[in-house]
């Protein structure tokens, strides 16, 4: 598949797992999709902060990224999970990850 339109199956694959989880307007769902794939994109090339709900409904802050990774950081898995979304915690110094419904905003 050409890389170019890789990225359109991979943000119409996380519309798909959030309007089956959280019965969302379509379009809703959509705009989200693009969200994480925009938060992703941006990671790759530095320092993000964003914001999401932990699972006991608190707002957790974080600043992440995807560059630079330390070795060993990360494991590899035969299929791309879209349930979660993985990322490096700057101020943890480790990976941690989030359910993708729970993205409430990128800063």
């Amino acid at each position: 598949m050409k890389a170019k339109k890789k990225f359109r199956v991979r943000v119409m694959k996380y519309a798909h797992f959030l309007y089956e989880r959280t019965q969302n307007a379509w379009s809703i769902c959509l705009l989200k999709a693009w969200e994480l794939y925009r938060l992703a994109k941006k990671m790759r090339k530095g320092v993000v902060k964003f914001a999401f709900q932990k699972i006991d409904g608190t707002t957790r802050y974080a600043f992440g990224t995807l560059q630079h990774l330390p070795v060993g950081a990360t494991h590899k898995s035969k299929q791309p999970q879209f349930k979660t979304f993985a990322y490096y915690d700057i101020e943890k110094q480790d990976m941690r990850c989030f359910r993708v419904e729970n993205l409430i905003t990128v800063y």
